[in-house]
């Protein structure tokens, strides 16, 4: 299994690189960041110099949109890196959340989504895209140029999309029941559009703290550390109650239960251990979504996930224990899961 490391691009981009290079040295193999202009700093720059201070990881958002960059711009920014460090980026994309909403627009479609991982996933990788009428190519990129891009998806549709045209899936919370649903979805739908299943990495990314034991006062500080999460996938769920309804067969309600008591979101605190409109957020849905507690608890439940055919972990590691749970990891946690 692939461990990748999962950051807000917040000042100064120097502790961003530099906790990036301590993943590295720990065995993690992919490093992600949010990308939502407004609210942390450009992340394309910062790659430049995660991917300078690094030899292997593989970097990129975790995600970007196609509505806040024009998709050729996109594309020529990760072939610009990957011309420059060697094929070491992966183009994460999705509705654009936070991205979108905070800049006073509507996340994008699945329509929109779709056009647009054809347009950047082949000037990439070096070959034509037509622009809305216009077809261009990059005349400076190299043969062997290669741009495989990861959608992130909860609802039916999404995850229909996922398995018929991207190379990966990101699916944003650790819960065992909704990932078997939620892989099964995405394999039936490449199987059933001519694919070979096994070629949609699967990317389980999610919070995790690595406790020193289980007792009552360890966990209830995790959880309290880790229930911004539950909060930031309650904006998504909540998208999918509007669309298909409170009780909806097309969406397990052991996704939707838990937002009934959601009364807002404050995107100038998304992301954060801190978030004030994450009090809904029951113990039971960070224990699910989550990975939390001492060593051996995270490596049961990435074992479990790794039998369901999670090929990734991704961490994300915004708490108050970053240099920690990395550290533990390299040490005990990925030697263990992949000896």
């Amino acid at each position: 299994m692939d461990f990748g490391l999962v950051l807000q691009t917040d000042p100064p981009a120097s502790k961003v690189i530099s906790l990036m290079k301590r993943a590295e040295r720990n065995g993690f193999t992919y490093g992600w960041t949010f990308d939502s202009a407004v609210l942390w700093q450009e992340p394309f720059v910062i790659y430049s110099q995660i991917l300078a201070n690094t030899s292997k990881l593989t970097v990129g958002p975790m995600v970007t949109n196609p509505g806040t960059r024009t998709w050729e711009v996109t594309a020529s920014t990760f072939a610009t890196l990957n011309d420059m460090f060697g094929n070491r980026t992966v183009c994460g994309i999705g509705r654009g959340d936070s991205a979108m909403r905070v800049a006073g627009r509507t996340p994008n479609t699945l329509a929109r989504i779709s056009e647009a991982m054809k347009v950047i996933r082949a000037l990439g990788s070096g070959q034509e895209a037509d622009l809305g009428g216009t077809v261009v190519k990059f005349p400076w990129i190299k043969e062997d140029a290669r741009l495989p891009v990861w959608m992130a998806a909860y609802g039916p549709k999404a995850l229909k999309m996922t398995g018929e045209e991207a190379d990966g899936f990101i699916l944003q919370l650790a819960d065992l029941y909704l990932t078997e649903y939620m892989v099964k979805a995405v394999k039936d739908a490449a199987v059933a559009a001519g694919r070979d299943p096994s070629e949609v990495k699967i990317c389980v990314a999610a919070p995790a703290y690595v406790t020193e034991d289980d007792s009552p006062e360890a966990l209830a500080h995790a959880r309290e550390q880790c229930r911004w999460f539950g909060g930031m996938v309650g904006n998504h769920v909540a998208d999918l109650v509007s669309k298909y309804g409170e009780h909806s067969a097309q969406v397990p309600e052991e996704l939707t239960d838990y937002i009934k008591a959601r009364e807002g979101y404050d995107y100038s605190h998304h992301g954060r251990a801190d978030n004030p409109d994450t009090a809904f957020v029951p113990d039971e849905i960070v224990d699910r979504f989550c990975i939390i507690g001492p060593v051996e608890k995270h490596i049961e439940k990435l074992n479990a996930l790794r039998e369901l055919g999670v090929d990734q972990f991704a961490v994300y590691d915004m708490h108050d224990a970053q240099e920690t749970t990395i550290d533990a990891y390299g040490s005990k946690v990925i030697p263990a899961i992949n000896a």
